[in-house]
């Protein structure tokens, strides 16, 4: 049995990358919550943090759609 270790170790950059790429923008949909309660508290506007948030998530479910994708087809 011989093991391709280049190719190992390439997968396994990538999906550290992209797993720590990923919960990184999850992280920073939640702080951008956390700004629109801290804005709406100060009777500021929250339309820029709640759009963000959103953004950061919905850039989310496409990466893990996209993946969940890769693995059936």
């Amino acid at each position: 049995m011989n093991i391709d270790w280049e190719a190992l170790g390439s997968v396994f950059g990538v999906s550290l990358v992209a797993t720590v790429g990923l919960v990184g923008l999850f992280s920073l949909g939640v702080i951008a919550l956390t700004k629109q309660d801290a804005a709406a508290a100060k009777g500021g506007s929250t339309v820029l943090p709640r759009t963000g948030a959103y953004a950061c998530f919905t850039a989310c479910a496409l990466a893990v759609s996209y993946g969940i994708y890769l693995i059936i087809v």
